[in-house]
């Protein structure tokens, strides 16, 4: 894995709480594949926040591009392309 700044890491995160945003987005812009967001997050969030967020995405279908139905749609998220 390589390292991320700040503002990549808080991101993978915001993509990784997002319902709608699969890992393969994530893989895709981050070159980060499911266990390497699961990692990071477990480092990062707090026991707590780590616990609820993975029961959270265990019950997603949304977060895995092979389970999605097509008429969920494309990942997209109204802060994602928000100036900074």
């Amino acid at each position: 894995m390589h390292a991320l700044d700040a503002v990549q890491l808080s991101r993978v995160i915001e993509m990784a709480w997002e319902d709608r945003t699969p890992f393969e987005a994530i893989e895709h812009s981050y070159a980060l594949n499911e266990t390497a967001v699961i990692k990071l997050m477990r480092q990062e969030l707090k026991p707590s926040s780590f616990r609820l967020w993975r029961q959270r995405v265990t019950s997603r279908v949304t977060k895995h591009q092979t389970k999605r139905p097509f008429d969920v749609g494309r990942a997209y998220c109204k802060s994602q392309y928000k100036p900074r």
